[in-house]
């Protein structure tokens, strides 16, 4: 995921477009920004159910998903959410908004292009209320120690009392910022995956303010 200053764009109408191949795009936007982006692979099958395992879906009204790429997750987490609910996908790189755009056609999804740091502001600007869960592929080992420390306090904010954040990573950088701000974390570890990740659920917001 990129993170270049992009004004705020919400999905619009789908193109009938060939749909490009989601590897190249990741590809080529991990060769543009090699320290913003968190992987230059889609996440694998695997590692996409046992991420979203432990959330019940059924009861969520809004997800938040930070860095959604191409939109391996994106797509998931719509086959799973109610009808009635709503997914806000947020990345700074407009050619991943853009494809989520353009080739995910589903009224739920909202993907915006913006940074996670000003999350609040993007779900107050967009009439959204607390989050059911947060997904968060940022790769949190190259960002600047006060904007990860303001995601997740964003973040906490944002969610529900009984809300989850979840984060999967190739390092543990994001570890001390949830146990800052959240009363339980667990954590996994997934082989099965290029590359292999970290795994994080963590629930129990903090409030701060």
């Amino acid at each position: 995921m990129a993170i270049p200053d992009h004004p705020l764009h919400s999905a619009g109408s789908i193109s009938s477009e060939p749909v490009p191949s989601p590897l190249g795009i990741s590809f080529g936007e991990f060769l543009k920004h090699p320290l913003k982006v968190g992987s230059a692979f889609p996440a694998s099958d695997r590692m996409v159910r046992r991420m979203l395992a432990p959330i019940k879906w059924g009861a969520v009204g809004l997800c938040i998903e930070y860095g959604p790429g191409t939109g391996v997750f994106t797509r998931a987490i719509l086959s799973r959410l109610p009808r009635s609910a709503t997914l806000l996908a947020v990345d700074t790189s407009r050619e991943f908004t853009r494809h989520l755009q353009r080739h995910i056609d589903d009224p739920r999804l909202r993907a915006v292009t913006g940074t996670a740091a000003d999350i609040e502001q993007i779900a107050a600007r967009l009439g959204l209320g607390q989050a059911d869960a947060i997904l968060s592929g940022l790769p949190f080992s190259t960002l600047p120690q006060e904007t990860a420390a303001a995601i997740v306090a964003s973040s906490a904010q944002l969610l529900r009392p009984g809300g989850h954040f979840l984060a999967y990573q190739m390092r543990a950088a994001v570890h001390p910022h949830l146990t800052r701000h959240f009363a339980r974390v667990d954590k996994g570890f997934e082989w099965w995956n290029i590359p292999p990740c970290h795994l994080y659920w963590a629930t129990g917001p903090r409030r701060s303010r």
